[in-house]
This record gives C-alpha cells, sequence and structure tokens, in this order.
C-alpha cells in the first residue's frame, strides 16, 4: 500500500516534519542506504591508503591530485540537472495516476440511462459495466508489474470473472499485432446499440452521452499505454546519472583530508569523516532516487500505485451502481429543517469555537469612511466640476507651448514674426475653430481658407480681450469681413487701387455683390503678402483713421489666397483685432513665410502689452517674447 501521512501532517505543529523522519517504509533511507555505505566506505579505503600506505613523494602527488579534483568539482551543474529532471519526472507521475481510468461516471450513467428492472435489462447493464472493467484490466496487466503477476494469463483474466470462455474465443479470434485492450469498448458500443434499438435506451441524446462517456474511459486507457511506450528520453536519464556518479567520484579524492603540516589552504584541519560530503551525498543521491522511484509508478515500489487495489474496488463499485443500486431509491421524507428558514446543523463541543468567529462579509466591511465623505452630492454640481476640468487645465498651454514651440531660423525679429503668424494659424486648430488651409507657392489652384468664428483662448493670457476670426464657408455666400488690419508702408496706396478696383468691378453687371467682395479681399491679401515679402518694406502701425471704416461683423466670411500664410486685417471703427495666446501652434504642412528683419529704429510696439478697450485704432496682440518694430 503507499505509504499515507495526511493525517499526520493536518495540522502545522512543532517539529512536524520531523516526526516523519523516523519513518521506514517509503523513507530515503531505505532507497539509499546502500549507495550511502558504498561511498562511505570506497572514502575510508582512500584516506586509509593516503594516511598509512603511500610514501611521501606519493602523498605529494596524491595531494596535488586531491586539491586539482577538488576544484574543478564545482563545474558539474548538479543543482541545474537535477531540477530539472526531478520536476520533470514528477510531473508525469501525476499525470500518469490521473489517468488511470474510473468507471464511476460510466456506471452512474449507464444506472440511469438503460431502462428495464428485468432479467434482460439487469443483463445488459452488468455486462456493459464488465466490458468497461475488463478494458481497464487489460491495459492495467499490460503497463503494471504487480497487476501481470495477478494475472499472467488470459486463463487468469477468465477465472476471474472478468471474461468468459466464448468472450475469449472471440477475443483471440481477432488476429492483430497491437495490443487488443480496446476490444471490450468495441463490445460495449455495439451493445448500447442493441440497448437503444429495443428501446431501453429512450432517446438519442442519452445514448450519445452514454458513448461519449464511454470514448474518455477509453481514452485514459490508451494514454496509460503511451505512457508506458513513451518513456523519458533515454539520454536525459542518462546525463543525470552520468553527473551525479562523476561528481561523487571526484570527491572520493577531492574531499579527501589532507596532511596539515604542508599548509595547503583550506586543509587546516583534519577530521576524518567528511560529514559535509556525506550530507551533500545524502542530497544529491537521494534527489536522483526520487526520480528513480517516480518514473515507473506501477511497480511495486512504497510510493508505487496500488493497481490491484484499484481493479477490486473499481470492479465491486461499478458492479452495485448498475445492478443492486438499479431503481432503488429511499423513500422521500421532509427533512428535520422543513419549516425553518435559517437552517444550522449542530456543532459538537470540539467545533464550537467556529460559532465564536463572525462570518466573513468581504475585505472592504470594516472600511471606515469619515463622515463628510458620505453624504451624496447633487448630479449638478458633478457635471459643473467635470466641465471645468475638461475644458481648460493649468499646465496645457505650457505643456503644448513646450511641444509646439520651435527655433527661429531668421534671427530674433525674424523668429518673433514668425511666432505671430504661427498663432494666427493656431487660431484653426482650437476647437471652435474650422481649418486653414492654403496652397504652397508652387502651386497655382485656389484653395479656400476657413478660419472660423471666434472662440474662447485656451490660455491665461490676455483673457480680458476677445478673439474674432474669419471662417470661409461656401465661396457664394456673402458674408461681412472681420476687422480689416494691414500691415505695410503704402496703405492709403492699397486702398486706392483697392478702390479703382471695385469700381471697375461695378460697370460689370454680370458679377454680384458676393464676386466683388471677394475680388477685393484677393487684391488686397495680394497686395500685403508683397509687402511683407519685400526686403525694404517696413511694419508700420495700424493707420488712426480708421474709425472711419464701416463695423464689419465677427461672422465668419469668405476669401480665397493664392498665397500662403495671407492673414490681412483692417482695423474697423470702434473695434480691434485682440488675439492673446501664449503658445505658438505650428502646422506642420505648410512652412510659414521668412519675413525679413525689420531695419533698427523707430518706434518699437510689445505684443505682450494688451490694450484695454478704450483705443479701437490700435492692433492688440500678445505673444511671448514678440515685439513689432514700426514706423
Amino acid at each position: 500500500m503507499t505509504v499515507t501521512y495526511t493525517a499526520r501532517v493536518a495540522n502545522a505543529r512543532f517539529c512536524g516534519f520531523s516526526k516523519l523522519l523516523l519513518a521506514w517504509k517509503g523513507s530515503i533511507y531505505k532507497v539509499l542506504y546502500k549507495e550511502f555505505l558504498a561511498f562511505f566506505a570506497m572514502y575510508t579505503a582512500i584516506s586509509i591508503t593516503y594516511r598509512f600506505v603511500l610514501y611521501d613523494d606519493q602523498k605529494r602527488y596524491f595531494e596535488k591530485l586531491a586539491i586539482y579534483c577538488n576544484h574543478y568539482a564545482s563545474l558539474i551543474p548538479m543543482s541545474f540537472v537535477l531540477g530539472f529532471y526531478v520536476t520533470l519526472v514528477v510531473n508525469r507521475w501525476w499525470s500518469q495516476y490521473t489517468s488511470i481510468p474510473l468507471p464511476d461516471r460510466l456506471m452512474c450513467i449507464l444506472s440511469g440511462g438503460l431502462q428495464g428492472s428485468d432479467e434482460r435489462g439487469r443483463l445488459l447493464r452488468r455486462t456493459m459495466m464488465r466490458y468497461a472493467s475488463l478494458s481497464a484490466l487489460l491495459i492495467l496487466r499490460s503497463v503494471s508489474t504487480a497487476v501481470f503477476k495477478r494475472f499472467p494469463t488470459m486463463d487468469h483474466v477468465v477465472e476471474a470473472g472478468f471474461m468468459s470462455r466464448e468472450e475469449r474465443k472471440k477475443f483471440e479470434s481477432l488476429q492483430s499485432p497491437y495490443n487488443k485492450f480496446w476490444i471490450p469498448c468495441v463490445w460495449f458500443t455495439n451493445l448500447a446499440a442493441v440497448a437503444r434499438c429495443e428501446g431501453r435506451i429512450k432517446d438519442d441524446h442519452t445514448l450519445t452521452l452514454l458513448l461519449e462517456e464511454l470514448n474518455g474511459f477509453r481514452g485514459k486507457c490508451s494514454m496509460l499505454f503511451h505512457y508506458d511506450m513513451i518513456s523519458v528520453p533515454l539520454v536525459y536519464t542518462q546525463v543525470v546519472t552520468l553527473a551525479v556518479y562523476s561528481f561523487f567520484l571526484v570527491c572520493l579524492i577531492g574531499r579527501q583530508f589532507l596532511d596539515p603540516n604542508q599548509g595547503y589552504p583550506g586543509h587546516d584541519l583534519d577530521l576524518y569523516v567528511p560529514i559535509f560530503t556525506l550530507l551533500q551525498f545524502f542530497f544529491y543521491a537521494g534527489w536522483l532516487k526520487v526520480a528513480e522511484q517516480l518514473i515507473n509508478p506501477f511497480g511495486e515500489d512504497d510510493d508505487d500505485f496500488e493497481t490491484n487495489w484499484l481493479i477490486d474496488r473499481n470492479f465491486q463499485v461499478s458492479m452495485m451502481a448498475v445492478d443492486e443500486m438499479y431503481g432503488d431509491l429511499p423513500m422521500m421524507e421532509r427533512d428535520r429543517y422543513w419549516n425553518d428558514s435559517n437552517p444550522r446543523p449542530p456543532y459538537t463541543a470540539a467545533t464550537l469555537f467556529v460559532l465564536r468567529k463572525p462570518s466573513f462579509q468581504g475585505s472592504t466591511f470594516d472600511m471606515a469612511i469619515p463622515k463628510e465623505e458620505m453624504h451624496f452630492q447633487p448630479l449638478e454640481d458633478i457635471a459643473e466640476n467635470m466641465e471645468e476640468s475638461s475644458s481648460y487645465h493649468p499646465n496645457m498651454a505650457l505643456f503644448n507651448r513646450l511641444l509646439n514651440a520651435a527655433p527661429s531660423p531668421t534671427g530674433l525679429m525674424g523668429g518673433a514674426l514668425r511666432r505671430t503668424s504661427a498663432q494666427l494659424q493656431r487660431l484653426r486648430h482650437s476647437p471652435s475653430i474650422d481649418q486653414c488651409t492654403s496652397d504652397d507657392d508652387d502651386d497655382d489652384d485656389d484653395e479656400s481658407v476657413q478660419i472660423g468664428k471666434g472662440g474662447s483662448l485656451p490660455s491665461g493670457l490676455g483673457q480680458d480681450t476677445q478673439s474674432t476670426v474669419s471662417s470661409v464657408r461656401d465661396a457664394k455666400g456673402l458674408r461681412t469681413p472681420l476687422l480689416e488690419v494691414q500691415f505695410g508702408a503704402n496703405t492709403e496706396r492699397q486702398r486706392h487701387s483697392v478702390f479703382n478696383e471695385k469700381k471697375e468691378m461695378s460697370e460689370v453687371e454680370e458679377k454680384s455683390d458676393e464676386e466683388l467682395y471677394i475680388r477685393e479681399e484677393r487684391e488686397e491679401v495680394e497686395s500685403t503678402v508683397g509687402e511683407i515679402q519685400a526686403p525694404s518694406s517696413r511694419l508700420l502701425r495700424p493707420p488712426q483713421s480708421s474709425r472711419e471704416t464701416s463695423t464689419r461683423s465677427a461672422s465668419a466670411i469668405p476669401f480665397t489666397s493664392c498665397h500662403r500664410s495671407a492673414f490681412t486685417f483692417h482695423p474697423a471703427a470702434d473695434s480691434s483685432l485682440e488675439h492673446c495666446s501664449s503658445q505658438p501652434a505650428i502646422n506642420h504642412n505648410r512652412a510659414v513665410p521668412t519675413i525679413p528683419k525689420p531695419p533698427l529704429g523707430g518706434n518699437k510696439k510689445s505684443f505682450l502689452t494688451v490694450p484695454s478697450h478704450n483705443e479701437p485704432q490700435r492692433f492688440r496682440s500678445v505673444s511671448m517674447g514678440s515685439e513689432l518694430t514700426g514706423s
């Protein structure tokens, strides 16, 4: 019988495992004591020879050999090789046990699925269950030495009652060079088909369930056969065995106690008995013995599987389930807790401590929360807090500025103007501003540039101002332009050219007012961009007579541009453009035109200055570290 000590280690006590060290059956002492005595005897023989037989010069040579062996013995990877090997063997050992076929599931389905309390029904159930037990017996007889010793021939199987003589003749008449443990399973399926035709198995679902369970039973029999045929690779076992044996053969010489008078390092003591070497042999060789015992658990070792006991148990239980217990039901009656809504079974005096323990409600059941945090908050306040947190973050402006800022390639003033242009482009990337696109210098096709309606500024700078931008919609829709601001030296000349252009276009009756306005804006954009790109141009302040111009609405207007980055604005009466931003936004799809550095001198107007609403004629723009020089 397998050595079982589960009850002795059910509770952890002082020196609980130490009490198991005195057991002999199934112990490491019983398995290893012969190898241990042989190793110690060889070590003693070599030690006596070194001390009393060898001459002095021979002793010196032996001592050098011992130091050499002890130095290189550590190169053998004992722990690594043995650890993987024993882990593989233990996993294989348990998998083989779970592959032993058990008839419990099959007998329950057969007892409930095959109907009939008469002689015919009883005969069908017992015969089918005997076929299943016969199949398990045949496979265990093929893999287990203990079962084979119990049933060495087929005559013993017939005499034991697992097979009739007619069935044996049928079994032996089927010629096959392979193991024929599967034949009783086929007989089982044929008999189940007969029972279905006779109506003893009521429906096909029950027949399918019965055959599926039989296939699982047969699959476990097949797994045992394959485990017996496919062993752990021989080379792995040889490597492990050679590693252990060679290590301790080297230790027979390398672990000898040498003469302390010679002054060898690490040989100051002469203890005669190598205690730690013997312990090391006990552990490593014992580890190898564990693998040797578990690699085939169907033998006759103390810890091998009790296959004969399993055969007896399975056969007796299965026959009782399908025969004596068929249709055997105890009388139903009300249980003792019939009228009790909270039934509780009684406790003995040894288990009363369970009642004193509180019932587990969950790991957060005793969590403490302050009273001020337990009050429900109105949904309106929660929605407002969510809107505020999603609309603005104090670090978002600085974060975007660090991501989008780029060094200026044209110097300090050129970089300032470039960042100013990038800020104008940034308006189209804000959530409330439409996308703005323009053509490259090399493209001849016109693309509509869209600037969205005025939206809130994302940064904290210039929050007292209002940012209003134009947005291009349909080219045919008549929109009122935004504030018109011009940067250039010949503002009056531009207005004169625009006036002449309007006068010429008014003579054409086919043009609508929308087309006139579109042409006007195109001419203004072309003239302004030409002045900005001219190296001799200067940036002047907007004229003070902008009050005379009509006030434009802040709605989006359509205009087209054939030049890139052409943003031209004119100050309207009692209105001013206020663009405040702490971060330049750079559109990577378009390059910002290089604006020449204006000459020194003149009045400097800082973009950091945010004018009030009392100065409508001035163009107000806020940019981090930007200055605009005007005449």
